[in-house]
C-alpha cells in the first residue's frame, strides 16, 4: 500500500535499546520525501519497555491517536523474544482499539527493524502487514518497504542512490556468473626475505608493484568456542592459521585475539569470561601461530593494559607487520580497557616512541570508532589527520590509513567517495620522504545482509567502491581488509575467507575493465563527489586550524586529551565518562542525504567555525581538569 500526502509516520523504540541510527536515517529519508515523522519521546520509549501492561498501552495508543499517525516504524535490535513479545503486545492492542487499517482504523502498515531471525518470526506471524527491516537495504529498498512512490522521492536521493543501485547491479553479475571462482592465489614469493623473520608490508607491497598490481590482502581471524577449553581453541587457530597459509589466498593474518588476550595477558584468568575471540596467553603460543602461519604476514590488536610491553611481545613473537593503536578508544570511555583516557593517551605516545624505534608502520584504529558514536563525516576526517600528524612527528615512517566504508552503514556511495578522498588528501598532504601513507579500505562492521547470496553482492558492490576512492592509481587500494560475508550470519571459515578474498580481488579486476571499455561512470570526473570532497575539505581544515591555534602542544597526550574533552571532535552517542567529557557529547547529529553532519537544537546544520568557537571556550576548563590528574598521577 503506498503512501499519501497525509500520511504521518511514526518510530517508537524502547529505552532499552540503544540503537537509534537506522531510527534517524529512515525518518530523515521519509522528511526529504515531504512526509511529516515524528520520533517518539522518552516517555513513550519507557512505555514500550513494558508494554505488556495495559496502562503503557493506553499511553502509546494516545500518542499515537493524538498525533493522528497512519504508519508506525518499530525498531529493538536486543533480545529476539522480548522483540517478538513487543510486538505482540503492541498488535494486539492496536486491533483491540480497531486501529488497523483492515479493521476500518488509521494505522495503513507497520515497520520493524531488528534481528534477522525475529524479521523472520514477525513477518511469518503477521504475513505481510508488517514490512521487516534486517539491515543493509539500500535506500530504494527502505523507502519502497515504508510504501513511498517513486513520484514523491527527490531527485538528489534518486541521483545519490544511483551510484550504490549500480554497484549492486555489478555485484549480482558478479555473483551469479560465479567466475570469481576460477582466481587463482597471488605469487608473492618475489624476493629473498619473503616469509621470514626479516619480511615487512612494505617489502611485500613494493616487490609486487612493478607487474600488474593486486592488492595485499588482509583478513581478520578469530575462532572461539565456549565449549573448547582455552587450548583447544588455541589449536583450532593454529590449524587455521596452516590451513590460510597453505591456501595461499590471504596475504595478513590478523589474529583476532579475545578481550582478556588484550587486558590481562600472562595473568591467571580463573573464571573471568572470554568475550569471544582467540585466548592466547603467553609468548610460547605466539611463537606457534608464528611458526604454523610461514609464510603470512601477521599482526594483531593492541593491548588495552600494559600497551607498550605487549607491543614489544607482538614484535619478539610474531613479527608484528604493523602496529595498530585506537588513542581515543579501548578505555573507561567505551568499557574496553581499565584506563581513564589521560592514562591512555600516555600509554600510546609510549607506545608510538617505540613503534617509531622498530621502524614498523602504525595504523590509527579511530576514524570509524567515532562514526560509530554518532560522529560527523568532518570529526572522522579530522580524527585520522590528528592520529597521522601525531605518528609523525614521533619519527613513525608509515601509515596504514583504515578507512572502513558504509559506517554508518546508511552511507551513500558518493558521500563515503567524498570522506574519503578528503581524509586521502589531508593526510597524504603530510608525506614526505620519510613518511609514507598507505590506503587500506574496508567494508563496514555492519554492512552485509544475513542472506548469504546478497552478501557476497554486497562483498562485490563494496569492492567497487574500494577502486572508486582513487580510480585513476592502479596501485590503490595497495591493501585491503576483507571483510567475510558471513559477517552479518555466522563466524568466517578458512573457506569463507578464501572465497570472500577471491569475490574481492575477482571484482576488482572485472570493475577496472568495464571502467577501461567506457560501460561504467568515471567516478574521478564525479562533480558531485567534488563538490561534496571540497566541503569537507574545508571544513576539517577549520577545525584542524582552530585545534592548531588554540590547543598548546596539540599533538601530544595533554594536547589530544584536551582537543577530546573540550569538544573539538563531537561524540553524541558517546556512553562512559559523561560527566568529564560533556563538552565532547554535548552536540548532536544527523544524517543528511547520506552524509552525517553536526545540527544544532532546530536540525541546522552547524558549521565547523561555530563547532571551534565553542570547544575553544571549554578550553580553561579543560586545562584546570587535566592539571588535576596530572597531579595525582
Amino acid at each position: 500500500m503506498l503512501a499519501v500526502d497525509g500520511d504521518i509516520f511514526a518510530f517508537i523504540k524502547p529505552s532499552l535499546d540503544a540503537h537509534t541510527l537506522g531510527i534517524n536515517s529512515a525518518a530523515e529519508l521519509l522528511r526529504e520525501c515531504g512526509y511529516t515523522v515524528l520520533i517518539a519521546g522518552e516517555d513513550i520509549a519507557e512505555a514500550m519497555n513494558n508494554i505488556k501492561y495495559e496502562v503503557n498501552q493506553e499511553k502509546v495508543l494516545d500518542w499515537i491517536n493524538k498525533n493522528n499517525v497512519t504508519r508506525i516504524g518499530l525498531s529493538y535490535r536486543l533480545d529476539q523474544d522480548e522483540a517478538v513479545n513487543m510486538v505482540g503486545y503492541f498488535m494486539n492492542a492496536l486491533k483491540s482499539k480497531e486501529m488497523l487499517s483492515y479493521q476500518e482504523g488509521q494505522i495503513k502498515t507497520i515497520f520493524f527493524a531488528g534481528l534477522p531471525k525475529t524479521c523472520e518470526i514477525i513477518e511469518r506471524e503477521y504475513k505481510g502487514f508488517i514490512k521487516t527491516f534486517i539491515g543493509g537495504e539500500t535506500v530504494k529498498e527502505s523507502l519502497a518497504k515504508m510504501g513511498v512512490p517513486e513520484a514523491r522521492i527527490p531527485r538528489d536521493i534518486i541521483e545519490g542512490s544511483l551510484y550504490d543501485d549500480l554497484r549492486m547491479e555489478f555485484g549480482k553479475d558478479i555473483i551469479n556468473s560465479q567466475s570469481y571462482q576460477g582466481f587463482k592465489p597471488v605469487n608473492r614469493a618475489t624476493y629473498d626475505e619473503y616469509g621470514t623473520s626479516k619480511d615487512t608490508v612494505v617489502k611485500r607491497l613494493n616487490s609486487n608493484i612493478s607487474k600488474p598490481f593486486i592488492p595485499l590482502m588482509r583478513a581478520h581471524v578469530g575462532p572461539y568456542s565456549s565449549s573448547k577449553d582455552r587450548m583447544e581453541s588455541v589449536k583450532e587457530f593454529i590449524s587455521w592459521a596452516k590451513y590460510l597459509a597453505k591456501t595461499e589466498y590471504l596475504d595478513i593474518l590478523s589474529i583476532g585475539t579475545s578481550q582478556l588476550s588484550q587486558s590481562n595477558f600472562g595473568e591467571d584468568w580463573g573464571d573471568k569470561p572470554n568475550g569471544g575471540g582467540v585466548p592466547i596467553n603467553s609468548l610460547e603460543e605466539y611463537r606457534m601461530i608464528w611458526e604454523a602461519s610461514r609464510p603470512l604476514l601477521l599482526r594483531t590488536y593492541a593491548g588495552t593494559k600494559n600497551i607498550p610491553q605487549l607491543a614489544r611481545i607482538y614484535e619478539e613473537t610474531i613479527n608484528i607487520c604493523w602496529h595498530a593503536l585506537s588513542l581515543w578508544w579501548f578505555n573507561k570511555l567505551d568499557g574496553r580497557g581499565p584506563y581513564d583516557l589521560y592514562t591512555n593517551l600516555q600509554q600510546h605516545v609510549e607506545t608510538l616512541e617505540f613503534i617509531a624505534e622498530t621502524n614498523k608502520p602504525f595504523e590509527p584504529n579511530i576514524p570509524h570508532h567515532f562514526a560509530f558514536r554518532g560522529a560527523d563525516d568532518v570529526t572522522y576526517i579530522v580524527s585520522a589527520y590528528l592520529a597521522a600528524k601525531l605518528a609523525k612527528k614521533i619519527g613513525v615512517k608509515t601509515l596504514i590509513l583504515q578507512n572502513m566504508l558504509n559506517t554508518p552503514r546508511y552511507t551513500w556511495g558518493i558521500q563515503d567517495l567524498a570522506k574519503s578522498r578528503a581524509m586521502l588528501t589531508l593526510v597524504k598532504s603530510l608525506e614526505d620522504s620519510n613518511f609514507r601513507v598507505i590506503l587500506q579500505p574496508r567494508a563496514g562492521l555492519d554492512y552485509f545482509k544475513p542472506n548469504l547470496d546478497e552478501a557476497k553482492m554486497q562483498l562485490a558492490a563494496v569492492t567497487a567502491l574500494m577502486d572508486d576512492i582513487e580510480p585513476l592509481d592502479e596501485t590503490s587500494p595497495p591493501i585491503i581488509h576483507v571483510v567475510s560475508y558471513s559477517e552479518a550470519s555466522h563466524l568466517a571459515t578458512p573457506d569463507v575467507i578464501n572465497e570472500s578474498i577471491k569475490i574481492t580481488q575477482y571484482s576488482l579486476q572485472k570493475y577496472r575493465e568495464l571502467r577501461s571499455k567506457g560501460k561504467i561512470e568515471d567516478m574521478s570526473k564525479n562533480r558531485d563527489v567534488e563538490e561534496r570532497m571540497l566541503e569537507l575539505l574545508d571544513s576539517a581544515k577549520t577545525i584542524i586550524s582552530g585545534i592548531e591555534s588554540h590547543v598548546e602542544n596539540p599533538y601530544s597526550a595533554e594536547g589530544f586529551y584536551k582537543i577530546f574533552a573540550a569538544g573539538f571532535l563531537p561524540v553524541p552517542y558517546l556512553w562512559g565518562e559523561l560527566d568529564e567529557f560533556k563538552y565532547a557529547k554535548s552536540w548532536k547529529t544527523k544524517p543528511i542525504k547520506g552524509s552525517v553532519k553536526i545540527v544544532d537544537e532546530n536540525n541546522k546544520i552547524v558549521k565547523a567555525e561555530k563547532v571551534v568557537n565553542y570547544a575553544r571556550n571549554n578550553l580553561k576548563e579543560v586545562e584546570y581538569i587535566l592539571n588535576q590528574k596530572m597531579k595525582i598521577n
